[in-house]
């Protein structure tokens, strides 16, 4: 589906890149592209910061509800209108919206697809995508890791690959870093079955980045890189964060 706005806000963040790029040239030279990449999303990740704020409190919130929130499960288990009224009433007492988390979550997608979509389409508004004619030592940001292994370009394909697994390392402690924070559920629950296989979501982005232009592995790597430490560094430094080394 051609969405004309959609192109406009595509082709804009597509001519900013490229200034960019022009711009560092001097210093970076043919890896140009590649870092304005870089930068652009150390920019965007950065003024994200205050959602991310956000959603690590409801985080911790969630955290500190658990047990009363069990509660109210266990003693209205039989009447779910019932359980439903009650807790949201606990959301109110507690000065918690029901909703905290998801709105911040939401509100990043635009921006974090935006950039995404730069990073992956071949053409943008009509005319073809100059960041994926460009090169990282050697690796075409064009091509993907599948791309150039299947072509017998090793050369080209160890850029990514060593993207890939800086990925895949991230995805690793993500999912140990969300397995500490998950809200303790009743295992004879559905839903504790539910939240192991949940806690493997990070790896989804190891198997698509594979598939996907160098430029957007580039971005991948360095935006989940940036949002692992991110809140890691919040949940140690916000109040009642389970990683505060006065609570833990």
């Amino acid at each position: 589906m051609n969405i004309p706005f959609i192109g406009v806000l595509l082709d804009g963040a597509h001519s900013l890149i490229l200034s960019l790029a022009t711009l560092l040239e001097p210093v970076a030279g043919g890896a140009a592209a590649a870092a304005a990449i870089v930068l652009v999303t150390l920019i965007v990740r950065a003024a994200l910061i205050p959602l991310g704020v956000r959603l690590i409190r409801a985080e911790i919130n969630r955290k500190r509800m658990a047990p009363k929130v069990a509660e109210l499960q266990r003693r209205f288990k039989k009447n779910p209108e019932l359980l439903q009224r009650k807790t949201l009433e606990l959301h109110k007492e507690e000065g918690v919206s029901p909703f905290a988390g998801i709105l911040p979550s939401l509100a990043q997608i635009p921006v974090v697809s935006l950039l995404y979509g730069v990073a992956v389409s071949a053409t943008i508004n009509g005319h073809p995508n100059e960041l994926l004619t460009q090169q990282l030592f050697g690796a075409p940001l064009g091509h993907s890791f599948v791309t150039a292994l299947t072509s017998g370009d090793f050369v080209a394909a160890l850029v990514p690959a060593v993207l890939l697994v800086v990925i895949g390392v991230v995805a690793w402690f993500t999912r140990q870093q969300a397995l500490r924070m998950a809200t303790p559920v009743d295992p004879a629950s559905p839903l504790a079955g539910l939240t192991g296989m949940l806690s493997w979501l990070p790896f989804i982005s190891v198997v698509i980045s594979a598939f996907v232009p160098l430029a957007a592995v580039l971005y991948v790597s360095v935006s989940t890189t940036w949002t692992f430490f991110e809140r890691t560094i919040l949940r140690r430094q916000l109040p009642g964060g389970a990683l505060n080394p006065a609570t833990a």
